[in-house]
């Protein structure tokens, strides 16, 4: 169902991200699971580049925030094979490349937070932090990582 809800919204799960360093993308401990940092990627290519309010408009950052959750998702599904086992997005951290002037990284953040609750509806709510830093993997505007909590344990293996 939750799959059917993000391509009623037009948008649509990408393949998995491939780590670009030594790290594995979620890791799961009982119900809850923490996804690794994930940038705007879609087909390997970074979709969003630069600092917010300089190279990057805050609107084009809001959506480098949707694509960037997207990846999460399909993180998340991949470690519990379907993302209906969702209970409760937990917490969502985002990091926004900014430029020193740059001050709305809430608003970016808001990106990944108001999908979130279009998607998972009240169980889509969550803390968050919102972060502007000097500069992200890649150059990327901005990075997200997030913690959910499912309804049972880590997926069967086959």
């Amino acid at each position: 169902m939750i799959d059917e809800q993000i391509k009623s919204l037009g948008f649509v799960l990408p393949e998995a991200p491939v780590p670009l360093a030594a790290y594995i993308p979620a890791v799961q401990s009982g119900n809850l699971v923490f996804t690794s940092g994930q940038l705007p990627m879609v087909a390997g290519v970074l979709q969003s580049k630069g600092k917010v309010g300089k190279d990057v408009s805050e609107a084009d950052a809001k959506h480098a925030a949707e694509i960037a959750l997207l990846n999460c998702l399909t993180v998340v599904k991949s470690a519990t094979g379907n993302l209906d086992l969702v209970e409760r997005i937990v917490k969502v951290t985002v990091f926004v490349n900014s430029d020193p002037s740059f001050f709305n990284q809430p608003e970016v953040a808001n990106g990944a937070s108001e999908l979130l609750v279009k998607i998972f509806g009240e169980k889509g709510k969550h803390a968050r932090a919102a972060v502007g830093v000097n500069v992200l993997p890649r150059d990327a505007a901005v990075e997200i990582e997030m913690i959910v909590e499912t309804k049972s344990g880590r997926k069967e293996s086959a």
